[in-house]
């Protein structure tokens, strides 16, 4: 990784990482290195992945560690997210306004990063929908925010276990233990 200039790191600066791991993200001009994950979070983001791209309607794109540029010195990687924006082979990033639903599925090293941070910094962004995923003794535990538009900030709108049934960003109906196992 190049040395930051003396203003520091850029939110397009991780296009031009070289010789770094395969996930940059980079929070408040700091690049953070996107550690390997255990099975059941690859397991998870999978199942929720082909499950949202089931449901999804059209007009609707679902994918998968896409960063998305918040402003200039942001740019977080979610694990997976849910756009507006028509498909296009070459993007590497979207714009807030294009994104519907932030999904992120919480390890150990990027719990703060997840609850507080991310939480914060997607409000402020106007991302209207966003869960954390926690793994409770291997069955997920989805905390769902939606975005209260005056104050830029996210409200809890519940905390699903087994299923998850939600209207927004579209009609969404997930059995979130079989997503855990990859039996859907």
């Amino acid at each position: 990784m190049p040395p930051p200039r003396p203003e520091g790191r850029f939110a397009d600066d991780s296009d031009h990482f070289s010789g770094t791991p395969r996930h940059v993200e980079v929070i408040d001009g700091a690049p953070f290195s996107l550690r390997p994950q255990r099975s059941w979070h690859g397991r998870f983001i999978t199942g929720l992945t082909v499950a949202l791209m089931d449901q999804a309607p059209d007009g609707f794109e679902v994918e998968r560690e896409m960063t998305i540029r918040l402003d200039a010195r942001n740019r977080p990687e979610p694990d997976l997210l849910v756009s507006t924006a028509r498909y296009d082979p070459n993007r590497t990033w979207f714009e807030p306004a294009d994104v519907a639903l932030v999904v992120e599925v919480v390890s150990p090293e990027s719990a703060h990063r997840d609850f507080n941070v991310k939480l914060r910094k997607y409000a402020e962004a106007g991302i209207r929908h966003y869960w954390c995923v926690e793994d409770e003794d291997t069955t997920p535990v989805v905390h769902v925010y939606e975005l209260d538009t005056p104050t830029k900030a996210y409200a809890p709108a519940g905390i699903f276990r087994h299923s998850l049934q939600r209207s927004v960003p579209f009609d969404i109906n997930l059995d979130l233990g079989a997503l855990a196992t990859g039996r859907r």
